[in-house]
Protein backbone atom coordinates (compact mmCIF):
# COMPACT_ATOMS: atom_id res chain seq x y z
CA UNK A 1 0.00 0.00 0.00
CA UNK A 2 1.39 3.57 -0.96
CA UNK A 3 2.41 5.74 1.39
CA UNK A 4 0.86 9.71 0.99
CA UNK A 5 4.11 11.49 1.12
CA UNK A 6 3.77 14.98 2.21
CA UNK A 7 4.92 17.75 -0.66
CA UNK A 8 7.89 20.01 0.81
CA UNK A 9 6.63 23.99 -0.33
CA UNK A 10 8.52 25.36 -2.90
CA UNK A 11 11.47 27.78 -2.28
CA UNK A 12 9.77 31.07 -2.84
CA UNK A 13 6.47 29.94 -0.40
CA UNK A 14 9.72 28.86 2.43
CA UNK A 15 11.21 32.10 1.82
CA UNK A 16 8.54 34.23 2.35
CA UNK A 17 7.39 32.13 5.22
CA UNK A 18 10.67 33.05 6.50
CA UNK A 19 10.27 36.59 6.52
CA UNK A 20 7.06 36.92 7.07
CA UNK A 21 5.84 38.89 4.27
CA UNK A 22 2.41 39.34 5.48
CA UNK A 23 3.37 41.58 8.49
CA UNK A 24 4.29 44.02 6.08
CA UNK A 25 0.86 45.46 6.85
CA UNK A 26 2.08 46.82 10.04
CA UNK A 27 4.60 49.49 8.44
CA UNK A 28 2.98 50.02 5.63
CA UNK A 29 -0.34 52.15 6.79
CA UNK A 30 2.47 55.15 8.31
CA UNK A 31 4.64 55.61 5.10
CA UNK A 32 0.85 55.84 3.66
CA UNK A 33 -0.34 57.87 6.00
CA UNK A 34 2.44 60.52 5.50
CA UNK A 35 3.13 60.20 1.41
CA UNK A 36 -0.93 61.32 1.82
CA UNK A 37 -0.05 64.17 3.99
CA UNK A 38 2.74 65.28 1.74
CA UNK A 39 0.50 64.94 -1.46
CA UNK A 40 -2.00 67.26 0.59
CA UNK A 41 0.78 69.75 1.13
CA UNK A 42 2.64 69.48 -2.11
CA UNK A 43 -0.34 70.21 -4.53
CA UNK A 44 -3.57 68.18 -3.32
CA UNK A 45 -3.26 65.33 -6.20
CA UNK A 46 -2.62 61.65 -5.04
CA UNK A 47 0.18 60.44 -7.07
CA UNK A 48 -0.75 56.87 -7.83
CA UNK A 49 2.71 55.85 -8.98
CA UNK A 50 4.50 57.06 -6.59
CA UNK A 51 2.18 55.25 -3.69
CA UNK A 52 3.30 52.40 -5.98
CA UNK A 53 6.73 52.74 -5.56
CA UNK A 54 6.34 53.21 -2.16
CA UNK A 55 5.10 50.12 -1.23
CA UNK A 56 7.54 48.32 -3.23
CA UNK A 57 10.28 50.02 -1.31
CA UNK A 58 8.53 49.09 1.64
CA UNK A 59 8.37 45.74 1.23
CA UNK A 60 11.30 45.20 -0.62
CA UNK A 61 13.44 47.33 2.22
CA UNK A 62 11.62 45.25 5.02
CA UNK A 63 11.82 41.88 3.24
CA UNK A 64 15.41 42.41 2.69
CA UNK A 65 15.84 43.76 6.50
CA UNK A 66 13.98 40.00 7.55
CA UNK A 67 15.86 38.12 5.48
CA UNK A 68 19.21 39.87 6.69
CA UNK A 69 18.23 38.78 10.75
CA UNK A 70 17.28 35.40 10.09
CA UNK A 71 20.82 35.00 8.72
CA UNK A 72 22.66 36.80 11.00
CA UNK A 73 20.74 35.42 14.14
CA UNK A 74 20.63 32.07 12.68
CA UNK A 75 22.64 30.51 15.27
CA UNK A 76 21.02 32.26 18.09
CA UNK A 77 18.07 30.99 17.07
CA UNK A 78 19.33 27.23 16.94
CA UNK A 79 19.89 27.55 20.59
CA UNK A 80 16.51 29.08 21.64
CA UNK A 81 13.06 26.48 21.48
CA UNK A 82 11.19 29.30 20.99
CA UNK A 83 12.96 30.30 17.57
CA UNK A 84 14.28 26.69 16.92
CA UNK A 85 11.66 25.47 14.50
CA UNK A 86 12.51 29.06 11.79
CA UNK A 87 13.31 27.80 8.28
CA UNK A 88 16.75 28.65 8.19
CA UNK A 89 17.68 26.04 11.89
CA UNK A 90 15.63 23.38 10.29
CA UNK A 91 17.05 23.64 6.61
CA UNK A 92 13.65 24.10 5.05
CA UNK A 93 15.41 27.09 3.55
CA UNK A 94 19.12 26.74 2.80
CA UNK A 95 21.15 30.13 3.63
CA UNK A 96 22.06 30.41 -0.37
CA UNK A 97 17.87 31.06 -1.05
CA UNK A 98 18.18 33.49 2.38
CA UNK A 99 21.18 35.44 0.74
CA UNK A 100 19.69 34.97 -2.63
CA UNK A 101 16.14 36.59 -1.81
CA UNK A 102 18.11 39.28 0.37
CA UNK A 103 20.20 40.53 -2.57
CA UNK A 104 17.01 40.57 -4.71
CA UNK A 105 15.06 42.35 -2.31
CA UNK A 106 17.58 44.97 -1.55
CA UNK A 107 17.71 45.45 -5.75
CA UNK A 108 14.23 45.81 -5.42
CA UNK A 109 14.07 48.46 -3.02
CA UNK A 110 17.31 50.58 -4.51
CA UNK A 111 15.64 50.34 -8.09
CA UNK A 112 12.14 51.53 -6.60
CA UNK A 113 13.92 54.56 -4.59
CA UNK A 114 15.52 55.58 -7.82
CA UNK A 115 12.44 55.39 -9.84
CA UNK A 116 11.00 57.95 -7.15
CA UNK A 117 13.47 60.45 -7.09
CA UNK A 118 17.39 61.36 -6.76
CA UNK A 119 17.12 62.17 -3.10
CA UNK A 120 15.53 58.91 -2.19
CA UNK A 121 18.20 57.30 -4.14
CA UNK A 122 20.99 58.91 -2.37
CA UNK A 123 19.64 58.36 1.18
CA UNK A 124 18.43 54.59 0.44
CA UNK A 125 21.61 52.73 1.26
CA UNK A 126 22.03 55.47 4.54
CA UNK A 127 18.63 53.69 5.32
CA UNK A 128 19.56 50.29 4.87
CA UNK A 129 22.44 50.20 7.69
CA UNK A 130 20.07 50.40 10.82
CA UNK A 131 18.14 47.02 9.01
CA UNK A 132 21.35 45.23 9.02
CA UNK A 133 23.18 47.07 12.60
CA UNK A 134 19.50 45.93 14.06
CA UNK A 135 20.57 42.27 14.86
CA UNK A 136 24.54 42.75 15.57
CA UNK A 137 22.96 44.90 18.29
CA UNK A 138 21.82 42.43 20.73
CA UNK A 139 26.08 41.15 20.80
CA UNK A 140 27.15 44.63 21.65
CA UNK A 141 24.31 46.48 23.40
CA UNK A 142 21.23 46.37 26.01
CA UNK A 143 19.40 48.87 23.97
CA UNK A 144 18.95 46.79 20.30
CA UNK A 145 15.14 47.91 20.67
CA UNK A 146 16.49 51.52 20.15
CA UNK A 147 18.07 50.49 16.63
CA UNK A 148 15.20 48.72 15.80
CA UNK A 149 12.95 52.08 16.88
CA UNK A 150 15.48 53.62 14.36
CA UNK A 151 15.40 51.17 11.51
CA UNK A 152 10.82 51.59 11.65
CA UNK A 153 11.28 55.80 11.90
CA UNK A 154 12.65 55.66 8.70
CA UNK A 155 9.54 55.01 6.28
CA UNK A 156 7.44 57.73 7.40
CA UNK A 157 10.32 60.40 6.45
CA UNK A 158 11.29 58.18 3.29
CA UNK A 159 7.63 58.22 2.17
CA UNK A 160 7.14 61.69 2.86
CA UNK A 161 10.46 62.66 0.87
CA UNK A 162 9.34 59.91 -2.27
CA UNK A 163 6.38 62.43 -2.72
CA UNK A 164 8.20 65.81 -2.00
CA UNK A 165 12.04 65.04 -3.06
CA UNK A 166 12.85 68.03 -0.37
CA UNK A 167 13.18 68.03 3.33
CA UNK A 168 12.09 71.24 3.54
CA UNK A 169 8.83 71.20 5.09
CA UNK A 170 9.43 67.43 6.31
CA UNK A 171 8.58 68.23 9.71
CA UNK A 172 5.69 66.55 10.21
CA UNK A 173 7.02 63.31 8.75
CA UNK A 174 9.64 63.35 11.18
CA UNK A 175 6.75 63.67 14.14
CA UNK A 176 5.02 60.37 12.59
CA UNK A 177 8.66 58.96 12.08
CA UNK A 178 9.34 58.91 15.65
CA UNK A 179 6.05 57.93 16.99
CA UNK A 180 6.60 54.75 14.59
CA UNK A 181 9.97 53.84 16.05
CA UNK A 182 9.08 54.66 19.55
CA UNK A 183 5.78 52.31 18.94
CA UNK A 184 8.05 49.24 17.30
CA UNK A 185 10.77 50.16 19.63
CA UNK A 186 8.56 49.92 22.52
CA UNK A 187 6.61 46.64 21.28
CA UNK A 188 9.94 44.90 20.74
CA UNK A 189 10.88 45.53 24.70
CA UNK A 190 7.33 43.38 24.93
CA UNK A 191 8.18 40.71 22.90
CA UNK A 192 11.95 40.13 24.16
CA UNK A 193 10.40 39.16 27.70
CA UNK A 194 9.69 36.06 25.76
CA UNK A 195 13.73 35.05 25.76
CA UNK A 196 14.96 37.23 28.81
CA UNK A 197 16.12 33.65 30.58
CA UNK A 198 17.12 32.46 27.40
CA UNK A 199 19.02 35.33 26.34
CA UNK A 200 20.76 35.57 29.51
CA UNK A 201 21.92 31.79 29.43
CA UNK A 202 23.41 32.11 25.93
CA UNK A 203 24.56 35.92 26.01
CA UNK A 204 22.19 37.66 24.06
CA UNK A 205 21.46 40.79 24.87
CA UNK A 206 18.61 42.80 25.68
CA UNK A 207 17.00 45.19 28.20
CA UNK A 208 14.89 42.11 29.62
CA UNK A 209 17.56 39.99 30.14
CA UNK A 210 19.74 43.11 31.43
CA UNK A 211 17.37 45.18 33.97
CA UNK A 212 14.79 42.50 33.97
CA UNK A 213 10.58 42.20 32.56
CA UNK A 214 9.16 44.54 34.91
CA UNK A 215 11.52 47.27 34.34
CA UNK A 216 11.02 46.01 30.17
CA UNK A 217 7.52 46.48 30.57
CA UNK A 218 7.54 50.14 32.08
CA UNK A 219 10.36 50.91 29.61
CA UNK A 220 7.66 49.58 27.06
CA UNK A 221 5.01 52.14 28.55
CA UNK A 222 6.38 55.11 28.56
CA UNK A 223 7.64 54.43 25.27
CA UNK A 224 4.05 53.92 24.17
CA UNK A 225 2.95 56.91 26.06
CA UNK A 226 5.28 59.14 24.46
CA UNK A 227 4.33 57.45 20.94
CA UNK A 228 0.68 58.87 21.90
CA UNK A 229 1.56 62.05 22.76
CA UNK A 230 3.32 62.39 18.94
CA UNK A 231 0.68 61.05 17.38
CA UNK A 232 -1.43 63.74 19.18
CA UNK A 233 1.46 66.17 18.00
CA UNK A 234 1.46 64.77 14.28
CA UNK A 235 -2.34 65.79 13.98
CA UNK A 236 -2.27 68.78 15.45
CA UNK A 237 0.41 69.82 12.86
CA UNK A 238 -1.27 68.68 9.94
CA UNK A 239 -4.73 70.25 10.86
CA UNK A 240 -6.35 66.62 10.35
CA UNK A 241 -10.07 67.14 11.86
CA UNK A 242 -12.29 64.78 14.19
CA UNK A 243 -11.90 61.41 12.51
CA UNK A 244 -8.62 61.80 13.24
CA UNK A 245 -8.59 62.05 16.74
CA UNK A 246 -11.54 59.13 16.61
CA UNK A 247 -8.92 56.85 15.21
CA UNK A 248 -6.47 58.08 18.30
CA UNK A 249 -9.19 57.25 20.76
CA UNK A 250 -8.97 54.11 19.62
CA UNK A 251 -5.49 53.65 19.68
CA UNK A 252 -5.55 54.30 22.88
CA UNK A 253 -8.00 51.67 24.14
CA UNK A 254 -5.30 49.18 21.85
CA UNK A 255 -2.20 50.18 23.86
CA UNK A 256 -3.96 50.14 27.33
CA UNK A 257 -5.30 46.45 26.14
CA UNK A 258 -1.68 45.87 25.12
CA UNK A 259 -0.27 46.38 28.40
CA UNK A 260 -2.84 45.22 30.47
CA UNK A 261 -2.83 42.00 29.17
CA UNK A 262 1.13 41.22 28.98
CA UNK A 263 2.73 41.42 32.83
CA UNK A 264 5.71 39.77 34.11
CA UNK A 265 3.87 36.84 35.90
CA UNK A 266 2.14 36.38 32.18
CA UNK A 267 3.93 36.81 28.83
CA UNK A 268 1.26 33.90 27.28
CA UNK A 269 -0.30 36.87 25.41
CA UNK A 270 2.57 38.31 24.28
CA UNK A 271 1.86 37.30 20.32
CA UNK A 272 -1.80 38.45 21.08
CA UNK A 273 -0.73 42.21 21.71
CA UNK A 274 0.97 41.92 18.55
CA UNK A 275 -1.30 40.69 16.33
CA UNK A 276 -4.37 42.27 17.69
CA UNK A 277 -3.08 45.08 19.30
CA UNK A 278 -0.53 46.23 16.73
CA UNK A 279 -2.25 45.12 13.63
CA UNK A 280 -5.09 47.21 14.89
CA UNK A 281 -3.17 50.21 15.63
CA UNK A 282 -1.97 50.81 12.24
CA UNK A 283 -4.57 49.73 10.24
CA UNK A 284 -7.13 51.87 12.06
CA UNK A 285 -5.12 55.23 12.55
CA UNK A 286 -4.44 55.14 8.93
CA UNK A 287 -7.88 54.61 7.80
CA UNK A 288 -9.42 57.39 9.64
CA UNK A 289 -6.55 59.80 8.75
CA UNK A 290 -8.00 58.27 5.21
CA UNK A 291 -11.04 59.05 5.85
CA UNK A 292 -9.80 62.86 7.01
CA UNK A 293 -7.54 63.33 4.10
CA UNK A 294 -9.48 62.04 1.51
CA UNK A 295 -12.67 65.07 1.22
CA UNK A 296 -9.55 66.97 0.43
CA UNK A 297 -6.80 64.83 -1.98
CA UNK A 298 -7.71 64.98 -5.53
CA UNK A 299 -7.73 61.08 -6.77
CA UNK A 300 -8.18 61.54 -10.00
CA UNK A 301 -5.33 59.45 -11.77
Amino acid sequence: MATAVQERPGRVTSFLKLVAIEHSVFALPFAYLSAFTAMLVDGGRVRWLDLLLITIAMVGARTFAMAANRIIDRRIDARNPRTAGRELVTGAVSVRTAWTGAAVSLVVFLAAAAALNPLCLFLAPLAAVPLVVYPYGKRFTDWPHAILALAQAVGPVGAWLAVTGTFAGSGPAWLLGAAVGLWIGGFDLIYACQDAEVDRRIGVRSVPSRYGLRFALHASTVAHVVTFGLFVWFGAVVGLGWLWWVGLLLTAVAFGYQHVVVTPTDLSRVNRAFFTANGFVGIVLFAFALLDLVVRLDLRP
